[in-house]
């Protein structure tokens, strides 16, 4: 049996391949969009991709299980767990608790795992070649290495109205009923690793196993004393903010992804003259991908900041919505690869309206963003001082007055901000790179938005030094 983890660190999200040696067929669960990669791997070892599954509707990213069926002629596999409200919008074939997919020697259990949505299912994989009980576990959003799945996120995402405390009590049952069932041996590998904010303590090891886990997790004590009320009271706690993109990327994957079609035509680079003219009408926005200390010295007019290709597709969904911007986004690289490496990263996040890249800003359109230097703040006049890191970051410690509100949701939420064009707003984040991600995005809907130099780390830096 051939099991390969594909990992992508900017959403820390991991897909898994599948492939049965003895009869060259493969199943991949999790896929994100981007699917190059498992095809490249099936190709390496002459496998051919029989089969794509997922284990829920996905929030975080924009899954890929249609696009890899549609490039290789894979069968879908679909949860029909949840009930009515959370049933897919698009074919396949619908899976159960305890139905199977083989191939080979290999067979592939549905468990249905509730809790972090309705219809999770998790599943249970058995190398017949050496044995005749399960050995490993992708626990998708359920089992995490020393966390789990939150359960809150279809309030934060999807609407609901108090879904958390029947999602929590799901869990500790997911946990009684499938998870504390299997044998110690079983290696666990989760769909998210530290980072996600699909949990809220998430580490950073690819895998656990379930002795470990009921020995030394969090939740074991809880779960070992049978106090619901303690798990769901400590589970809820703490929850980081959802990114608000996370509403739009469950929309699309219950209905279906669009299907982009492989290989996809090369990006091409834009003419400056002709990128100008279209900035002026608002048909195109530049993603200015350098350091924000580099921004700072100018940048392109009506530019959005996305710092680097590590977190592209994370800071991609702060600045950029696909359903309310009709502007196309073409990015700063160095050369066509890096180009379609941004591509990629975008297209996992459903950000499909990057048409070509520039490698400089010569003849475009300029502009200094604002910044605040820290011993000004105190006599600036300003409307508004906004805190755009966590609500649990905001929580440990901030600048008297600040109002918070995460970049990732500040779009999403302007009702909270005074009205544009009237006011002045000074922004802060950590050290200064979601402040410049966030304020670019809010320098494009008119807020005259001045960044705080060093941001809150400079703030207590400048403090301690009175």
């Amino acid at each position: 049996m051939l099991l390969e983890r594909f990992y992508d660190e900017d959403l820390a999200q991991a897909s898994y391949f599948i492939g049965c040696q003895a009869e060259n067929t493969a199943v991949v669960v999790d896929a994100r969009r981007d699917i190059t990669e498992y095809l490249d791997l099936a190709a390496h070892h002459g496998m051919k991709i029989v089969a794509v599954t997922e284990t829920h509707i996905h929030a975080d990213y924009l899954s890929g299980t249609r696009e890899l069926a549609a490039a290789t002629g894979a069968k879908i596999y679909l949860s029909g767990e949840g009930g009515e409200d959370w049933q897919y919008g698009f074919d396949g074939e619908r899976m159960y608790d305890r139905d199977t997919i083989k191939i080979g020697n290999i067979t592939i259990e549905a468990r249905h795992t509730p809790g972090h949505t309705p219809e999770h299912l998790s599943f249970l994989i058995t190398d017949g070649a050496f044995a005749d009980t399960p050995g490993y576990m992708l626990s998708g959003d359920f089992v995490f290495s020393g966390d789990l799945g939150r359960p809150d996120l279809l309030d934060e995402a999807a609407g609901g109205v108090d879904t958390r405390f029947g999602g929590a009590k799901d869990i500790f049952r997911s946990l009684k009923e499938v998870f504390l069932e299997l044998p110690d041996h079983v290696q666990v590998y989760p769909a998210h690793g530290a980072g996600s904010a699909c949990g809220k303590a998430l580490g950073a090891l690819p895998s656990t196993t379930v002795g470990y886990e009921r020995n030394y997790a969090w939740w074991a004590p809880y779960l070992k004393n049978d106090d619901e009320q303690g798990f769901v009271d400590e589970l809820l706690d703490g929850q980081p903010d959802a990114h608000a993109y996370f509403g739009r990327m469950k929309r699309q994957n219950k209905i279906g992804p669009a299907v982009l079609g492989y290989p996809l035509e090369p990006l091409p680079e834009v003419d400056h003259a002709e990128l100008a003219t279209r900035i002026e009408k608002g048909e195109a926005i530049v993603v200015d991908t350098r350091h924000h200390s580099e921004v700072h010295q100018g940048t392109v007019a009506g530019s959005v900041n996305v710092p680097g290709i590590d977190k592209a597709a994370t800071y991609g969904s702060w600045v950029y919505d696909p359903e309310t911007d009709t502007a196309d986004l073409v990015v700063l690289a160095k050369d066509s690869a890096e180009a379609e490496d941004y591509r990629h990263h975008f297209m996992r996040v459903g950000i499909d309206e990057m048409t070509g890249y520039i490698t400089d800003f010569e003849g475009l359109p300029t502009m200094t963003p604002q910044v605040l230097a820290q011993a000004d703040l105190e006599g600036f006049d300003r409307d508004m001082l906004l805190d755009l890191r966590n609500k649990t970051e905001h929580a440990d410690g901030h600048i008297p007055g600040s109002h918070q509100l995460s970049g990732g949701r500040v779009l999403w939420n302007l009702d909270e901000l005074p009205e544009p064009g009237e006011s002045t707003i000074v922004t802060y984040c950590q050290s200064g790179v979601r402040n410049s991600v966030a304020g670019s995005a809010l320098r494009r809907k008119g807020y005259d938005i001045h960044e705080l130099e060093g941001s809150y780390l400079g703030y207590l830096d400048h403090q301690n030094a009175k």
